[in-house]
């Protein structure tokens, strides 16, 4: 399923702590890890570009990925080491085409901390323009991380996007064995108790029926049984995170809409605040050719 994950780091705590979980990916894939490392010639400081101040920059880089690449050794997973020059999230991302990647995993944030992956971040970046999926770590001293999942949640709106997560769910969930859990959430703040909220609740409790019978189907057709099957009623970050940990879950598999997505959700999107507060690792698939739906917020 993986043959070739790109690993970006630039050698801060929390990229050297996601770089564990990449290696688990890797090795479980037998995978080649591609450890990238970007001297940004964006910093506002760097007025040479190609001259002594990019050079430090490059040499800071080698580090970082020998180190990296040392670490994979132990773990006799195969490395391929890169250092460029350029915007970090642009290499990133070309890179990834390039060298026909299968899945990029990161963590949120490096040195310029968490705040930042929702104003700009590197990672925000990549995730909204990147071809191939994106998995992404938020490394914890206090939870220890699965991998091969064991468990992956699938929180689905029936959108395009969420489709395309569940189809890499499928896929993963087939080849390493996890058991597959489907969660649609009722969103019920906007619900009054009225007659016609009431009808509203039928009709978006038939609606959810609907779209998870459609992702079991999808499932079944490819092998994967059985599979877990949830409609939650509240704001859909929060049920989501309950589900995750009511149920050990081990990844979380959510869809992205299209490019703006993430500066969209910065305002309260699904996506995003599960990326932000997620406990255990999320795989990203974001919407690409059609147009995504302006109403439609996020999976879930």
């Amino acid at each position: 399923m993986y043959s070739r994950i790109l690993f970006p780091t630039d050698g801060s705590d929390t990229a050297t702590a996601a770089l564990e979980y990449a290696l688990d990916v890797a090795a479980a894939h037998d995978a080649t890890l591609h450890v990238l490392n970007v001297a940004d010639t964006n910093q506002d400081s760097l007025t040479r570009i190609g001259g002594r101040v990019v050079d430090v920059l490059e040499g800071e880089g080698r580090k970082v990925v020998d180190a990296a690449t040392d670490r994979a050794a132990e773990r006799g997973v195969e490395t391929v080491a890169t250092v460029l020059q350029g915007d970090p999230e642009l290499t990133i991302v070309d890179y990834a085409d390039e060298h026909d990647v299968d899945l990029i995993c990161m963590p949120t944030h490096g040195r310029t901390g968490l705040s930042r992956v929702l104003l700009g971040s590197v990672t925000e970046r990549v995730v909204t323009t990147a071809t191939v999926p994106v998995m992404v770590v938020t490394p914890d001293d206090d939870v220890e991380f699965v991998y091969p999942p064991r468990r992956i949640l699938v929180p689905t709106d029936g959108s395009r996007a969420a489709g395309l997560a569940l189809a890499s769910a499928i896929d993963l969930a087939r080849e390493v064995g996890a058991g597959l859990h489907l969660l649609h959430v009722v969103e019920t703040a906007s619900l009054g108790f009225d007659v016609r909220s009431v009808v509203a609740s039928d009709d978006l409790d038939a609606r959810a029926e609907s779209i998870l019978s459609e992702a079991v189907a999808a499932a079944d057709e490819a092998g994967v049984e059985p599979t877990v099957r949830s409609v939650a009623y509240g704001r859909p970050y929060r049920e989501i995170r309950s589900y995750v940990a009511e149920h050990d879950v081990d990844l979380v598999a959510i869809g992205s809409h299209g490019e703006t997505d993430f500066s969209r959700s910065v305002l309260g999107g699904v996506t995003t605040k599960i990326v932000r507060s997620s406990a255990v690792p999320v795989l990203l698939r974001r919407e690409t050719g059609a147009v995504a739906d302006e109403g439609s917020e996020t999976s879930g």
